[in-house]
């Protein structure tokens, strides 16, 4: 059985500049998620959503297969559902979202994701990428085209390559890092990355690290104090 032994927070905010919340979460340990939804109409709202109710059963399977590959079935699971609707529905056509998810286990934290919503390990008074996004931008950077910098300012920046629901299969990337005690994952939808920059992200989560709600509420904060141009929705887990 997978079994955790953390404390998290998660909060989801609609922001300043949109009318609706597309953002969904899920987090009931060992078990955590972010999905960005996409769509006209109210579809993004519908996308995310059931994103998330492919985990809401757990990962459970009798420990005959890793949390990694558990996370990435569930992803394609999501997936094909979030298609079929879209298929269905004239209204529902072309939705889709973006999906991070993570297992934190005693040991380990493993993470499956399509988009551009991150996940972050904030270790020792440093933050590193779990992640790497699915867009134009970071594809740009990969191929030496563009600075991290100038990709934090393109226009294109919100141009993501992969998400759910686009095609009836799609190839989440799935990974497995080693945990420590102490340690702290934050997923995140684009909303905040998009406003907050990764040391003011840090800085944040450090100097509350005793405290998940207040440091989750202050991340939220930051993303609306600068703008608040898109949803955002954090979850903060922390090892013990």
């Amino acid at each position: 059985m997978l079994r955790a032994s953390s404390s998290y927070f998660a909060h989801s905010d609609t922001g300043r500049a949109r009318r609706a919340n597309e953002d969904a979460y899920f987090a009931r340990s060992p078990v955590f998620v972010v999905a960005d939804g996409m769509g006209g109409a109210q579809a993004g709202e519908v996308a995310s959503r059931v994103a998330i109710e492919a985990f809401e059963r757990g990962l459970d399977d009798g420990g005959a297969t890793s949390a990694e590959q558990l996370l990435a079935d569930r992803v394609q699971e999501a997936n094909t559902r979030i298609h079929e609707m879209s298929q269905a529905s004239q209204d529902r056509a072309g939705m889709g979202t973006t999906i991070t998810a993570a297992h934190v286990g005693h040991h380990d934290v493993a993470v499956a994701h399509v988009g551009d919503s991150r996940a972050y390990l904030i270790r020792e008074g440093q933050l590193s990428r779990i992640t790497n996004d699915h867009s134009w931008v970071f594809e740009q950077v990969q191929a030496g085209m563009l600075t991290e910098a100038e990709a934090e300012k393109h226009p294109l920046r919100n141009v993501i390559t992969r998400a759910l629901g686009g095609a009836l299969q799609v190839n989440p990337d799935a990974s497995e890092i080693e945990a420590r005690a102490g340690d702290v994952i934050l997923l995140c939808s684009d909303g905040l990355t998009g406003m907050v920059p990764e040391n003011e992200i840090l800085r944040l989560v450090t100097e509350n690290n005793g405290d998940l709600q207040k440091a989750c509420q202050q991340l939220i904060d930051a993303a609306n104090e600068r703008g608040g141009l898109d949803n955002v929705t954090a979850v903060l887990v922390k090892t013990v």
